[in-house]
């Protein structure tokens, strides 16, 4: 699971949100749940592969200075 968020803002119909919203609380879940799902179910079909944050490896390449070549060896 993801450990780090990021706020996606979009512009929908009115009465379109409403429905969404009923429907997410008729299925005990929350719109923002379902949008997730929504996405990485996008990803997976059109196989787009990602890492999700907070697992480690994004955190030590931000804060990571790049590396231009080959890295030289030690003797």
């Amino acid at each position: 699971m993801e450990l780090k968020t990021a706020r996606l803002t979009l512009l929908i119909d009115p009465n379109k949100k409403a429905a969404f919203e009923r429907l997410c609380a008729q299925q005990d879940l929350t719109p923002s749940q379902v949008v997730r799902r929504l996405i990485r179910d996008y990803l997976a079909h059109h196989g787009v592969a990602y890492q999700p944050s907070g697992t480690g490896d994004d955190d030590e390449e931000a804060s990571a200075p790049a590396r231009r070549g080959p890295r030289p060896r030690k003797a």
